[in-house]
């Protein structure tokens, strides 16, 4: 394969983020939970504003993509890599704290 081969991986990746169990659930308690049609009127118009910003973010991702090349790409990836180390780290330290085990 090439180095412009589409990998369509990544799709399947966003998609069950986006419309999976969990907004599923999410939609459903959240209607559960308010009173009256004008109520869950709102929450279906945030859904629908929620769904165009991410529509409205896949269509600038390619262009994006583009414009920042191999390199800024290879940057924006080392810095996001250092950010999910960082906040793992953080994760587990503060569960160490919360059990007792360290730092009384």
């Amino acid at each position: 394969m090439g180095q412009d081969d589409h990998d369509p991986s990544v799709f399947p990746l966003a998609m069950p983020l986006l419309a999976g169990p969990g907004a599923m659930t999410t939609m459903i308690l959240l209607v559960g939970q308010v009173k009256g049609w004008l109520a869950v009127l709102e929450l279906h118009l945030a859904m629908l504003a929620v769904i165009g910003c991410a529509y409205a973010l896949f269509q600038v991702a390619g262009p994006l993509d583009r414009l920042l090349g191999k390199t800024g790409n290879a940057v924006i990836n080392r810095l996001l890599g250092m950010l999910l180390a960082a906040l793992s780290v953080q994760f587990v330290i503060d569960g160490v704290k919360a059990s007792g085990l360290i730092f009384g």
